[in-house]
């Protein structure tokens, strides 16, 4: 306990992370003049534990779960009023890996844009104002089998606090008042145009809410990772309708 304790007071001292911040690449908005379909892609899901230590063990059944009520509730949100919104199927072969690799790729793309452009921290000069990050017009082939405009990627990442975790939050903050967290709650989306394979918007937040382990969590859930979603010219920018 006193070494958990000893690893939990330093995370406490550490600076607080920022939270929920969004982005949009200057001058975009949703069209209005034509259909618009947005292609969600397989959720990048973890969910786990986290032991007193802090330490996070992945828990299969809860992520696995968790995966398929936060795409479910993602498609049912319609982002952006969009008129199609449509998950994308399983892939097999070199599909699979094209789009795993593009999945790894958008992953690299959004650490360095969460670091250097949406959360305080280690700015590039060159990014201050602008916004321009992309994977390439080679993502155009995710699209060649199913079509789509837009490539709407999600990344989550949840470790729930055991009871040993908790019973260590209490005790800290009763023996000797630092406050430590019970629990970690991370989640970012991004949305790709196909044809060009820029980044056009990106939101994040470091404390996202809702469990994602049931269906009204992964709701609410949806619903954070959509927020300042870009909406078409004209009209209101927001979460799902």
């Amino acid at each position: 306990m006193a070494r958990a304790l000893a690893m939990a007071c330093a995370l406490a001292a550490a600076p607080s992370l920022a939270q929920e911040k969004a982005a949009v690449k200057p001058g975009f908005s949703m069209p209005v003049d034509k259909p618009v379909r947005i292609l969600v892609f397989r959720p990048s899901v973890k969910v786990g534990s986290q032991s007193a230590g802090g330490l996070v063990t992945p828990n299969a059944d809860w992520t696995s779960n968790a995966r398929k009520l936060l795409s479910e509730a993602v498609v049912a949100a319609r982002p952006g009023g969009t008129s199609d919104v449509v998950f994308m199927p399983e892939l097999e072969g070199d599909d699979a890996l094209l789009l795993a690799d593009y999945q790894a790729l958008f992953g690299a793309v959004a650490d360095t844009v969460l670091q250097h452009r949406l959360f305080k921290g280690d700015r590039l000069p060159t990014k201050k104002t602008g916004f321009e990050y992309t994977l390439g017009p080679g993502v155009s082939r995710l699209a060649d089998k199913v079509g789509g405009d837009y490539g709407l990627f999600i990344v989550t990442n949840d470790a729930f606090g055991s009871t040993g975790r908790k019973l260590l939050q209490i005790f800290a903050a009763g023996a000797v008042g630092v406050g430590v967290s019970s629990g970690q709650h991370i989640g970012y989306a991004g949305l790709v145009d196909l044809k060009t394979g820029d980044l056009v918007w990106i939101n994040a937040d470091y404390q996202m809410g809702g469990d994602v382990r049931e269906a009204d969590g992964a709701a609410k859930r949806a619903k954070q990772l959509l927020e300042d979603f870009p909406a078409p010219a004209g009209g209101v920018a927001g979460a799902a309708r």
